[in-house]
């Protein structure tokens, strides 16, 4: 049987309620990652990609803005569409649920559905979630708001959204009708849902409880597509969502060539709407007798050590900042490679740095500088393919092998980062090559000239090799590679990707680092930096850590016990006749009798008069001393310094003279 070499991947559409975040393109960029290797096998591939654009929320959203919500959506579009160009995203399609023939089609498709009693009308009354744009019982909210009387008020859908109590007029989809059918297909299906564990989910949560018949229109807003027989309801955005995956291809129009040439597909979606694509989808193209999806892939979250991404906790990474300082190479790297596919992966500015530091820069980067250069000095920049073989070759070519043929599996189980790591594997092994058949040693006789090309070929064809399996995931990064060995190629087909070049072209004379080493404490402090909109968010105090900063050594408690500080009235000042620096103070600190305390402020305070009523404060108990042999001081007052400016500490005037401080 002749395989089918089409193949046909989509991304969810995106719900454009604000600027999309990393999370965002981890699901854009797996996806393109995945399209570019069907090409690179020989597949004819198409890649969907767009956005949600219906529902109270849009609808909502537009009206605070005192905007249309096509107005409010146009530039988002827009928005979005550059920055799938920044990450390089090889989509074939955009689609919009507002293109006029996605909503001919669905408003089609609701009225076949209607015509077959597959939707019938009815009363709808139950909990709605705005954000989630999805209707929950009360056992299904993760909180519950009560009134005194123990009513229920609201809650919070699981995602933590409001809800709110809807009712009016809906129509419903009879998924119950179709709740055998389901479980017998995912039965004859076993790869329908990946990974495994989501499939379980669906059964236990909601298939086995009792599937219950869906609320597919709503009456309260607008802007959504309109039933043609009925058009006070609007058709349920996830009804009108998930069709777009075919109606992108042509379906309900007049040519359906791209529909028959590529349907079923794959639908990657993000592991919170699973639910749609594994229950609602495949049971919704069943009435509408068409074949379910080939698979649908539920990924984890991209989530940060702290939880989700939220602006709230200043953990949000965009992607355009971090492509714009780090180029887009490393992040795709990042994203595929550090984050394992299908379950939850953590992004941290410290991985992420040390990644393009140990992996890009010290890994591939130096395998590829000390090839070229090497290539350069020991053989004019030629590389010669021969039978002198040394005693590792075996052993590598082994490995190369190896590669190939588990790259190529982890590929199809859409397991990047598995395939990621072997070809980093092929990498370390080629370093090692390297320190095993020391080129340098080689390069000192001319009888081993022939075998000091059969290592410089190994290095220089493992290298094309890594940088052709590169490709679905670092494009520019594999240009620069065959560049730098003197490669015409713009491309490397996978489909029989092998070892055994023939190199035709020098390596270049001098070949530039493809990935520069980052100052790690730097960046990072830059990317947490960015994260918190420009504020990094105040560090955890810790009162044990705190360095003090003192000008003379600590002192124990009861030390300070013996100082006695006062509050003192300032009864009369004057200048000290024959001294520019000191003030003579009459001051009552509660004795029996008022004392005199010179202080050398006298440059600070031109005007002494000022003092004069005030309350300060004095260290009451120091030992008297004579000052210009006929005065005593009878204390001190305190005073603090800073800028190189002076300012006496002064008691609050309410509190009466004598009065100890502690």
């Amino acid at each position: 049987m002749t395989e089918n070499k089409n193949f046909y991947i989509t991304t969810p559409i995106y719900y454009p309620s604000g600027k999309l975040h990393l999370g965002s393109s981890y699901t854009t960029i797996a996806c393109d990652v995945l399209a570019r290797y069907k090409r690179l096998m020989g597949f004819d591939t198409f890649y969907l990609t767009g956005l949600d654009e219906h529902g109270m929320k849009i609808q909502r959203k537009a009206e605070e803005l005192g905007m249309t919500p096509k107005e409010y959506l146009d530039p988002m579009a827009e928005d979005v569409k550059e920055l799938w160009k920044m990450l390089d995203i090889s989509y074939d399609k955009f689609i919009r649920t507002t293109d006029n023939y996605h909503e001919e089609a669905v408003q089609k498709a609701f009225e076949q559905l209607l015509a077959q009693d597959d939707i019938y009308l009815d009363k709808y009354a139950g909990w709605y979630s705005v954000s989630d744009e999805e209707f929950f019982t009360e056992a299904q909210l993760e909180e519950v708001y009560r009134d005194a009387d123990g009513k229920v008020i609201g809650g919070k859908a699981p995602s933590g959204h409001e809800v709110e109590w809807v009712e009016e007029e809906s129509y419903f989809f009879r998924m119950s009708k179709y709740a055998d059918w389901l479980l017998s297909y995912y039965e004859s299906h076993p790869d329908f849902i990946q990974p495994e564990i989501r499939k379980n989910e669906m059964i236990n949560n909601f298939i086995k409880p009792g599937l219950e018949d869906l609320a597919v229109s709503r009456t309260t807003f607008t802007w959504g597509i309109p039933v043609k027989s009925n058009p006070k309801h609007v058709v349920y955005v996830w009804l009108d969502a998930l069709l777009n995956y075919v109606t992108a291809l042509g379906y309900g129009s007049e040519d359906t060539s791209k529909l028959d040439k590529f349907w079923p597909g794959v639908n990657m979606v993000g592991k919170e709407i699973v639910r749609f694509h594994t229950i609602y989808w495949p049971i919704m193209l069943h009435a509408l007798g068409m074949q379910p999806p080939k698979q649908v892939f539920g990924h984890g979250w991209l989530v940060m050590k702290d939880g989700k991404m939220s602006k709230s906790k200043g953990n949000v990474v965009y992607p355009d900042m971090l492509v714009n300082r780090y180029g887009l190479d490393p992040v795709r790297y990042y994203l595929m490679r550090a984050l394992p596919f299908g379950s939850d992966g953590v992004f941290s500015p410290e991985d992420f740095i040390d990644r393009i530091n140990y992996d890009l820069a010290n890994d591939l980067g130096n395998l590829l500088n000390r090839t070229v250069a090497m290539v350069n000095k020991y053989n004019g920049g030629v590389l010669v393919k021969n039978d002198a073989s040394t005693e590792f070759d075996a052993a590598l070519e082994t490995v190369l092998a190896e590669t190939l043929e588990k790259y190529h599996t982890a590929m199809d189980k859409f397991e990047f980062n598995v395939a990621l790591s072997e070809v980093w594997l092929l990498i370390s092994r080629t370093n090692k090559y390297i320190d095993e058949t020391a080129p340098w040693i080689l390069a000192k006789s001319e009888e081993d000239k022939d075998k000091l090309n059969n290592v410089l070929y190994h290095l220089a064809e493992n290298l094309r090799v890594v940088a052709a399996l590169l490709q679905p995931f670092m494009r520019a990064t594999s240009k620069k590679i065959f560049a730098q060995l003197g490669l015409t190629e713009e491309e490397f087909s996978l489909e029989d990707l092998a070892f055994g070049y023939e190199f035709t072209h020098k390596v270049v004379e001098k070949g530039e680092p493809v990935f520069p080493r980052l100052d790690k404490e730097e960046e990072v402090e830059y990317i947490k930096l960015q994260m918190a909109g420009g504020k990094l968010p105040e560090k955890e105090w810790v009162p044990e850590d705190v360095k003090l900063n003192l000008t003379l050594p600590e002192i124990k408690f009861n030390d300070f016990e013996k100082i006695e500080l006062k509050v003192a009235e300032v009864l009369e000042v004057s200048r000290v006749e024959g001294s520019d620096r000191l003030l003579r103070f009459k001051l009552d600190a509660g004795d029996e009798e008022p004392r005199q305390i010179l202080s050398g402020i006298a440059e600070f305070y031109p005007n002494e008069q000022e003092f004069v009523g005030k309350k300060l404060q004095i260290v009451a108990n120091l030992k008297p001393r004579k000052m210009m042999k006929k005065y005593v001081s009878q204390g001190m007052i305190l005073s603090a310094e800073f800028d190189g400016k002076l300012r006496v500490l002064e008691a609050p005037a309410d509190v009466p003279a004598g009065s100890l401080i502690g």
